[in-house]
Order: C-alpha cells, then structure tokens, then sequence
C-alpha cells in the first residue's frame, strides 16, 4: 500500500505563469535555504564527521517529493510507494535501513528525517537531510565491520517510523536507539541537527509561499524542474551516441583477500531518452563493500556529472529523471539482495564517478576527466585515554582522508581535496585538542598525481602519532588498481598504509583493515592516492614544472615523467630536457584515450613486490561468470 496523505485541504495548486525575476527569487531563496540546512547542521551536531567535515546532504523537494535543490536526488517517490502508514501535518520520518528505502541510503550509519511540511491544511514541500552517524552500535567500533557477512553486523537498523507523530515526539522509540550506541550523546546532537536543519528549511518554505502565494511558489518549483528537463535533453542528446559505449572499473579488494570486483557499464541513447546498464558487474561480495544503488540516485550523480563538465550553471534537481533508464541486475556487487552487508559501500559509490568520466568522454574526449580520488577512505581510532586528568575515558575517531582530484580540460587537478565537495577537512588542532594524539605530518605526496598536459592532484601523506594504546580500522581503496589517466596523461599513484612502530619497526598495512592494535608513541603514515593526468606529459611547461619542485609537489625524478630535466632547486637543463624529450616521444608511439596502466594479471604478478602485501585472489564465482 502507498502512503496516504492526510491533508485537510483538498484544493490543487493551480498552475500560473512565472515572471522570470519572480523564478530567480525563488530558485536563489531555495538554494540559500539549503545552505542555511548545512549551516545549522554543523553549529548543532558534535561528531567530527558532520561536525567538522559535513557529512550529511540536505534535500528540498516540491509537493509531489521530486527535489528541487540538494546533492543526492530524491528518494521520497520510492518512499511514498512502499509506506503504508499516513503522512499528516506534524508527522516527520526516521530511517536508517537501506532496504527499507530502496538504497536511498545507502548503508545504515546514515540517519535520515523526512519532514512533510504543510501550509493552511495542504501538503506544500518536503524537506530532507541525512547524516553519516559515527557509531551505530556492530561488532566494530564506527559500525563499519570490513569482514561483515550481512547487515545484522553492522548495527541498529531503524525502517520507516514516525519520529513525531501529529508534533508529538516519541521519546522511548529515540531511547531505545541510542542505545544501540558507543556515542549516544554524539548520536543525539547529530539527530537533533538533522531535525532543526529540516524545521529551518520548512520555515523559509513557508516564508516563501506566504510572500508570493502558494499557487506562485508551487509553480515556480514546478518551471525549475521543467528548466532543468529542457536542459539536460539538450545535454544528452550532445553528449551521448545513439551508438552503446562500455566502461568498467576495479574495487581492489574486499578486505578479506579476494578482488578486484569489477564494476561495468554499457550506456547508449534511445531517442531523447540514455540508458545506462550495469550488465557485467560482478556479483555481489561476501563482505561489507556491496553498494545498493538507488535508480534515482544514480540519475542524480549522472545529471550532477553532465552539468558540471558541460554547464555548470544550471540548478540540478529530479525533472530530467524520465529521460534517463537505469538497469542493474539483481544480486550483483551494486543490487545486493537483502542481508548482504553493505558498510563499506563508500568505494563502488565514488568509482560511479570514474565510470561515468570514462562512459561519457568517449564521445567528446576533450571533456574527459581522469580517475581521480573516487572515494571517501575512512580512518577509526579508539580506546581508553590513559593520560592525566582523562581517567581511562572513552575516545573514538573518525575521520575521511582526501587525495588528488584527476587532470582536467582546463587544468590540474587541486591536491588533497575531498571526493565531495562539500567537504572540509577536520583540522588538526581539533584532532590534537579532543583525542590522544599528535599530527606529526600532514602534507601533499610528491608526484602521486598522474603526469599530463594538465597534472593530476596530489594525495595527502598524513602521519599520526598515538598517544594512546587502541586499535584502529581503515577503509580505503586504489591501493591494487591504479587511478588511471586520460588523453595520454599517466595514472596516479596507487594509496599505501605503513605502520611505524614505537620500537622502530615497520609494517606495511592492509588498506581494509580493522581493530589492529596500535601502543603509545606508534605511528600511522596514511598516503592516499592521486589522480590520474589529462593530455600529454611532454607537453607541460618545464618551467611549471621546475616551479612545482621548488613547491615539493613534484620531485626531480618525478619531473622526467614530463620529460623535463631539472635540479632540487627546480632549475631546468633545457638542453637534456629536449633530448630526453625526444628520445621518449619516439619510445611511446600514439597517446591512448585512457592509461590504465598494466594489466590485472601483471599488477597481480608484480603487488607483493610493489606493494608490500598479497596479491587479492579472483573470487571464484568471477571466473564462473567469464568461463560462461
């Protein structure tokens, strides 16, 4: 059964004509509207994940739940079809299970409320804001168990309920999920964030349809989503072949031995309408980095790619989903069926990105992006702070790690930046101040970005000394497949982990860890990766690239991957650099359109050589699925 929608007013909103001022009016109320969501999330939430780096993605969305202004697209059509209860006026939704709402969360660390707001007896808008909540209870500190087999492990799991009911709160239903938790009071703030980031959004609605009517405002949302239509059938039918293109792309390894997981992508035009198809995508893992996908959400990330590469003006929102078809095959690594795990999801979502940079420039390759830093690689420390006046108490960290973002068109890719671009990096003096341990290094990692015309960023080196004994997990990915580069640009470097311990010792650490011990005066080198370049290396200024040495963002040996010959102190012997220059345009022969690097199985030959570490094995139903 569908939700019901009590509204006490049954008059439709009719359809009148916008002045074009009166549209701008609205659309730039509502895109301040989201960003005053994020601005009250972050002065109300206290775990450094929302907190400091904003992890949570706000939603605006008109009568009828298709979204007007946020990041991830809506989710509330396939709500509103698989609720059975009523939505009424003071009724507001909270969820946290992803089969529940068909992936439009996409793992159970993130809450999610759903506030339906109404207007004199009418349902006007729906405003929306989840959060990625730093523990949930599971068998692991940060409920993001690497070796989960099904998402029982993973921590609370809340379906669809009522939060508020006709604006009564229901208090022991909050009790009893907090506790589930190692951090209820971080878990409380954050809640409380989510829930005044989506009262404020509805007020300044509210603001909005009493200023210029309800008929007007309704109206106005409505144009935005037929703008945005017209807008990306034109986009669609410049940028994507009648002609099916494919493109795949690696998750390196699940964190229990096995990988890569391939995940691939056919996509093509039917008349006004693409059509993406993940035929050929392994079947899902074992472990915990299945990604369930929601259609809608995918749509979204394919118009938020295609505007930015091609029109970076215009305000995306959900008008332009029926031109677009999604097709993912039940069981696979990104449609897992119910109770695959699902918490370390994070890789397959960021490597969409790649695939969607390497499905769409095939066609306009001058629009061609790199691999970049497609991921959000996850750091937990925990234990007891032994440390005077701390008492033995509890502590536990989360953070996101950034890298390099890929060459681009019109230039370089920035150095240590987040996968989203939302988000901002925990600085180090709060990490220092709130838990026990010292920054010792953080910094770019010279020549890790992929040489090319246009070079790609950088990964971040980040060395952590702790301060106290516990264990820490990690997720992270590129560390077996590199990020490859475009238009003869070379790929990025691979990520790697090395522990160094008090002792002197060194260990190279997995980048799927979790709960490995760490002692007082150990140090974590946390490298990630770069981005792949664009366009060809021997073509970039040698002048740029003497003054990137002297920036310590590339060295003198990295400098000849451009060709260019140049001292510590970044000057060029242009002499030999046109010699070498020579010498390796006449060794390489055509650019190709991608630089993948090598091979699966030379990258398998050579990882423990290479990496420090094992080469993952190819799960066996993988190599059932080729043979066939």
């Amino acid at each position: 059964m569908p939700a019901t929608i009590v509204a006490t007013n049954q008059t439709p909103f009719r359809q009148v004509p916008i002045d074009p001022v009166t549209l701008d009016i609205i659309e730039n109320a509502l895109r301040n509207a989201r960003i005053e969501m994020d601005a009250t999330l972050v002065r109300t939430a206290m775990s450094p994940g929302i907190r400091e780096q904003g992890d949570a993605f706000p939603l605006i969305a008109d009568h009828t739940g298709k979204m007007i202004v946020g990041q991830f697209g809506s989710f509330i059509g396939g709500f509103l079809a698989s609720y059975d209860g009523t939505l009424e006026d003071g009724d507001m939704i909270f969820l946290s299970d992803p089969y529940s709402c068909e992936g439009a969360i996409s793992h159970s660390n993130d809450w999610l409320v759903l506030l339906p707001v109404f207007k004199d007896g009418r349902l006007l808008a729906y405003t929306a804001m989840f959060g990625h909540q730093s523990d949930i209870g599971g068998k692991v500190v940060g409920s993001m168990p690497i070796k989960a087999h099904s998402i029982f492990e993973e921590g609370v799991r809340v379906p669809p309920v009522k939060i508020w009911k006709k604006g009564e709160f229901n208090a022991e239903l909050m009790k009893l999920v907090l506790h589930q938790t190692r951090k209820p009071d971080w878990c409380q703030a954050d809640f409380n964030a989510l829930v005044a980031s989506c009262r404020v959004a509805a007020r300044r609605v509210i603001e909005m349809a009493e200023r210029f009517g309800d008929d007007i405002y309704v109206s106005a949302t409505q144009e935005l989503l037929a703008r945005n239509h017209r807008a990306m059938q034109a986009l669609i039918g410049m940028a994507v072949a009648e002609e099916p293109v494919s493109f795949e792309d690696y998750i390196c390894d699940d964190g229990m031995g096995y990988g890569p997981y391939r995940m691939r992508c056919t996509m093509w035009r039917e008349g006004e309408k693409v059509v993406l198809d993940f035929a050929g995508t392994d079947p899902q893992s074992a472990a915990s980095i299945n990604f369930y996908l929601n259609e809608n959400m995918f749509k979204m990330f394919f118009g938020i790619y295609m505007i930015m590469v091609f029109d970076p003006q215009i305000l995306f929102n959900d008008g332009f989903y029926d031109l677009i078809e999604v097709r993912i095959p039940e069981g696979s690594l990104l449609k897992p069926k119910f109770p695959a795990a699902l918490s370390g999801r994070t890789h397959a979502l960021g490597r969409i990105f790649d695939i969607l940079g390497g499905l769409l420039g095939q066609k306009t390759p001058e629009f061609l992006n790199a691999a970049g830093f497609s991921s959000s690689p996850h750091l937990f420390y925990s234990g007891n702070d032994h440390r005077p006046g701390k008492g033995g108490e509890w502590f536990q960290l989360f953070q996101i790690g950034f890298g390099g973002i890929p060459g681009r068109p019109l230039g370089d890719g920035p150095d240590g930046h987040s996968l989203w671009p939302g988000f901002t990096n925990v600085p180090n003096e709060f990490l220092e101040r709130y838990f026990p341990m010292r920054i010792e290094r953080y910094e770019t990692e010279p020549d890790s970005g992929g040489a090319g015309l246009h070079r790609g960023g950088n990964g971040i080196h980040m060395t952590y000394r702790f301060l106290a004994s516990g264990t820490i997990s990690i997720h992270d990915d590129r560390w077996f497949v590199p990020p490859w580069g475009v238009n003869g640009g070379e790929p990025g470097q691979r990520a790697r982990k090395v522990l160094e311990r008090a002792d002197g010792t060194t260990e190279i650490v997995g980048n799927k860890v979790e709960d490995v011990a760490v002692a007082e005066g150990d140090q974590l080198h946390f490298i990630t990766w770069g981005g792949g370049g664009w366009g060809d290396p021997l073509a970039r200024d040698p002048a740029l690239v003497g003054l990137e040495i002297t920036q310590g963002l590339v060295t003198p040996a990295g400098a000849r991957a451009y060709g260019v010959v140049a001292d510590a102190a970044g000057a060029i012997d242009a002499a030999a650099t046109e010699a070498l220059r020579t010498e390796l345009r006449a060794a390489r022969g055509d650019l190709p359109l991608f630089s993948f690097g090598p091979s699966i199985e030379q990258l398998r030959a050579a990882c423990a050589a290479e990496t420090g570490l094992p080469a993952p094995i190819q799960p066996q139903w993988a190599m059932a699925e080729a043979a066939e």
